[in-house]
């Protein structure tokens, strides 16, 4: 079995202020993602069998999606800022078109679907734990910067990818690039 998500990576240039961002939240219990590996999922789709890697790499290989312009922008939380469990970064663009696309192609397998509505997001930290002080200063600190434009950037691939936990964080291997046109 292999761990498998679809997603699409931000540009390489928004690394360095992914890390600036980060620092910023460095004084709160926050398991912080790599910002070489930080992303948009797609849909993640969890253990599947290897065999199945083919027939999902046919299936993509038919998204109709156009490649689109996003702007990166926007900083926020799951679920909610008096609760924070997931810090991430926004994401405009034709997004929820490309995420039906998905969804529409990827049917006949039958994964579980998602029960919220789609936000085009790339998580940056999950919150481990805050005191109320520190909820009250996290809050302070995401609204000072939750107007944060990182840049935009073209979205014209889309990538199976595989996920390997590790003690030191998932290490992520591409298995498929679909390359939209």
């Amino acid at each position: 079995m292999i761990r498998t998500f679809i997603a699409v990576e931000l540009d390489p240039s928004f690394r360095e202020k992914i890390r600036q961002i980060q620092e910023k939240f460095s004084d709160f219990d926050l398991k912080f993602v790599n910002p070489e590996i930080v992303h948009i999922t797609l849909k993640f789709l969890g253990d599947i069998e290897e065999s199945m890697v083919k027939p999902l790499e046919e299936a993509l290989d038919s998204l109709m999606c156009e490649p689109f312009e996003a702007r990166i922008e926007g900083l926020g939380v799951f679920p909610k800022p008096s609760n924070p469990k997931v810090l991430w970064l926004g994401a405009t663009g034709n997004f929820e078109t490309l995420h039906a696309d998905v969804e529409s192609v990827l049917k006949p397998f039958k994964f579980k679907e998602e029960e919220r509505a789609f936000t085009a997001h790339a998580t940056l930290a999950r919150v481990k734990t805050l005191s109320k002080d520190q909820k009250n200063a996290f809050a302070d600190i995401l609204n000072e910067l939750k107007d944060t434009r990182f840049g935009s950037m073209r979205i014209n691939k889309v990538l199976l990818k595989k996920s390997t936990l590790t003690p030191d964080g998932p290490i992520y291997e591409t298995l498929h690039t679909v390359y939209l046109d």
